[in-house]
């Protein structure tokens, strides 16, 4: 190994190739058309129903153009909708629809499944401490967090 691939931004760089060709590839063999990025706003969305867009960009950790670009496919899809907030007509409130619902339960156990697989060589006690620490690592990070 040489020195580059030792150093923690070049680690998660490369982890984060292989988490994605994981999930996509995961969610393709399922027959889904979902990125990581829409999964994680679907999800966001389910734990906090009539969100605006702003706030959720902050909960998944994109910035916000790359958010509304999300949130345009996915209302294309029939996943999410928006309706105008009523105290701030320049927000919009977005909310799963019962499609996006039932998405969201079809995708679960394959995301679940595939959780695994991105460090399927740790052993369970080196994979319970990476999430711990890859825990700590992000919330000290969130200054940066996206928006």
């Amino acid at each position: 190994m040489n020195l580059v691939s030792r150093k923690p931004g070049h680690l998660i760089r490369r982890l984060h190739q292989i988490s994605t060709q994981i999930f996509t590839q995961n969610m393709k063999n399922a027959g889904f058309d979902l990125t990581s990025v829409q999964y994680a706003v679907l999800d966001a969305l389910e734990q906090s129903q009539g969100v605006d867009q702003a706030r959720l960009a902050d909960a998944v950790a994109k910035d916000r153009a790359t958010l509304g670009a999300v949130v345009d496919r996915l209302e294309q899809k029939g996943l999410i909708k928006r309706k105008v907030n009523d105290r701030d007509a320049r927000a919009r409130i977005l909310s799963l629809t019962p499609e996006g619902t039932a998405m969201l339960r079809q995708v679960q156990p394959v995301v679940e499944g595939l959780q695994r697989e991105i460090l399927r060589d740790l052993t369970d006690r080196e994979y319970e401490r990476f999430i711990e620490l890859a825990a700590k690592a992000a919330g000290a990070g969130g200054e940066f967090g996206g928006s």
